[in-house]
């Protein structure tokens, strides 16, 4: 018989992992989980993708542990002693890969159903972050690779597996690329389960989840993604909401945090269709020259350089940007996205002309600008 993600033994203890339950039913239902997943065969001859693994020499001691409330379900927290280089644990790099034979199939656990996406398409999707850690490490995955809790992984409901997402966290604006290689979590109000070392690059393992937002990278998207990493932040002005030119860290800008939407996690698994249509509020070139608000914007081959809930926001961060970066004369649009203000730098003639851009704004700016095409 075919495992689903309902029987997958990892899936399931993660389902029944709330930090929030009491611990003696928590613990009698991971017993019982168990004891039905045990019997449950799993698929053997379903050729396993390579994917890369993390696996230090050096290690250092692992923080305390927490007895209650803290950043891990029980004892999934992580390992005695940690890899000295977690902050350096490099993103998931995003290849073409085949869909997985049999963890893409509709599946049905903890009274929902689940019908996962089959090709790689626009996602975008906001919500509670949560990870999973030691307890996993090493068991099998819905995709059958075993859970490395120092990869840069994930598990999502209804993602294709495999495929990539960059996850940004709204409150400090980091972003990590990571593999989707795993089904879950299973609880309302999560939409991605990361590994331990995904969430402690986004710096939210002590509080055990966090508001991000996940999004699909494209085939054309996957030669330049990075994850934006904030440099050390100097004062504002005061009569700014924004930072000014010449002094913050723009990184920890790029995307500002967004209302939380009324949808839950489980609710938004129908949300892939393709992102509606930009409009374009105002653009300005490196000279500093404001051009009117045309009624769409054009199409072509752009670097995206951050995204924010208040215009007036993104305006200063649009000008904090061009002042920095003059001397690259780059062309900028404000976009309004939904619920959100992009800004844009182009249109580039070709998508290695956009990375040439983006290296030399990144080496400039501290930011990791990414190809978009619209």
């Amino acid at each position: 018989m075919n495992p689903t993600p309902s029987t997958s033994p990892a899936g399931a203890a993660r389902a029944a992992g709330s930090r929030l339950l009491p611990l003696s039913f928590c613990l009698a239902l991971f017993a019982g989980l168990l004891s039905g997943c045990g019997s449950t065969p799993r698929q053997g001859d379903e050729p396993v993708a390579s994917a890369p693994t993390t696996q230090p020499a050096a290690r250092a001691p692992a923080p305390a542990r927490a007895t209650r409330g803290g950043g891990y379900y029980l004892d999934d927290g992580p390992d005695d002693v940690l890899p000295d280089d977690l902050d350096n644990i490099p993103d998931a790099e995003p290849r073409a890969e085949p869909l997985h034979r049999f963890a893409n199939r509709p599946y049905h656990v903890m009274g929902q159903s689940f019908v996962p996406v089959t090709e790689v398409r626009p996602f975008r999707q906001r919500g509670h972050a949560s990870w999973y850690g030691r307890r996993f490490h090493g068991r099998p995955t819905s995709s059958g690779e075993p859970y490395d809790m120092y990869a840069m992984t994930a598990a999502h409901p209804t993602l294709p597996i495999p495929s990539y997402v960059r996850v940004t966290h709204l409150d400090n604006g980091r972003s990590v690329v990571v593999r989707v290689n795993d089904r879950g979590p299973f609880l309302r109000g999560r939409v991605i389960d990361l590994s331990y070392a995904a969430a402690h690059r986004l710096g939210y393992i002590n509080a055990g989840s966090a508001q991000v937002e996940v999004e699909q990278i494209l085939p054309d998207e996957a030669p330049l993604v990075a994850s934006t990493r904030p440099v050390p932040p100097l004062a504002a002005r005061a009569d700014e909401g924004v930072v000014a030119a010449g002094e913050p860290a723009l990184a920890a800008r790029a995307l500002e945090p967004l209302p939380a939407p009324a949808a839950s996690a489980v609710d938004m698994q129908g949300s892939t269709a393709p992102a509606p249509t930009s409009a374009a509020l105002a653009t300005a070139d490196g000279a500093g020259g404001l051009v009117p608000p045309i009624a769409s914007a054009s199409g072509g081959i752009f670097l995206q350089l951050g995204a924010f809930a208040s215009y007036a926001n993104a305006e200063g961060f649009r000008d904090t940007v061009q002042g920095r970066a003059a001397a690259l004369a780059e062309r900028f649009e404000l976009l309004a996205d939904g619920e959100r203000f992009r800004l844009h730098a182009g249109p580039y003639e070709s998508v290695d002309a956009a990375r040439s851009a983006a290296e030399r704004m990144g080496s400039l700016l501290k930011l990791k600008p990414f190809v978009v095409v619209r």
